[in-house]
């Protein structure tokens, strides 16, 4: 059976090195972000409701949704916070759960037929073609389900805050409000089946990365086995 890999983390963790190092690998990954951001854009679902909800004045002068407007409205305020995740919840979930199926679904159809050139392209990664990853920031604080591992991608928030200050070049103020926003780490990291700690350089992270990849196709080769 294919593995569904569910990638978390927190802000400014080190998620996207993750994911990059992952594509860079041939794995398909499902990028909730990504995703969000089409749903914005005019005309998208998430566009129209969020208008309709906060109204013209977070569109800008290009027509597009002014996000950074619209982040500075929320993280300040708690309850505009909530409306906002109460508006974009479903939207979100709905669309990330039929990529995931019509992704199933096309491998599933290309290993049926015994296209095993197709489902290779498919999912990029010949040796471990039965895997991919949905990159999901808040995957536990809204109880995604449907994965056979979570990876969770760590740091300390000490270091989080510095890299969230200088990446974004947030206010401390700023860069906290952001992170007080999410499931602290340390409790992300009670329920993960697998942890990246980021703690040190890319290299080492992208080394624990490989050894997790390395452990999912043991994994992969021994159920098979099992099955002969």
């Amino acid at each position: 059976m294919k593995k569904v890999i569910g990638l978390t983390g927190g802000i400014a963790s080190g998620k996207s090195t993750v994911v990059d190092f992952l594509i860079s690998k041939g794995y398909q990954v499902i990028d909730a972000d990504q995703v969000v951001r089409q749903l914005q854009l005019p005309g998208g679902k998430l566009y129209e409701a969020i208008v309709s909800h906060f109204g013209r004045d977070f569109i800008d002068s290009s027509g597009q949704l002014d996000r950074a407007k619209l982040g500075k409205l929320v993280f300040a305020d708690p309850n505009k916070r909530q409306e906002l995740s109460t508006i974009q919840d479903d939207i979100i979930r709905q669309e990330l759960y039929a990529q995931r199926a019509r992704l199933l679904e096309k491998t599933e159809i290309a290993t049926a037929s015994g296209d095993k050139k197709f489902a290779d392209h498919l999912l990029m990664a010949p040796s471990v073609d039965e895997v991919f990853f949905m990159d999901i920031p808040l995957l536990l604080e809204y109880n995604y389900t449907g994965f056979d591992e979570i990876w969770l991608v760590y740091i300390d928030e000490t270091t989080q805050l510095e890299r969230l200050m200088a990446r974004n070049h947030f206010t401390k103020e700023e860069a906290k409000q952001r992170i007080a926003a999410q499931m602290p780490l340390w409790k992300k990291r009670e329920v993960a089946d697998r942890i990246l700690d980021n703690s040190g350089s890319i290299a080492e992270l992208e080394k624990q990365v490989e050894d997790a990849l390395m452990q999912l196709n043991r994994k992969k080769r021994g159920k098979s086995n099992e099955n002969c």
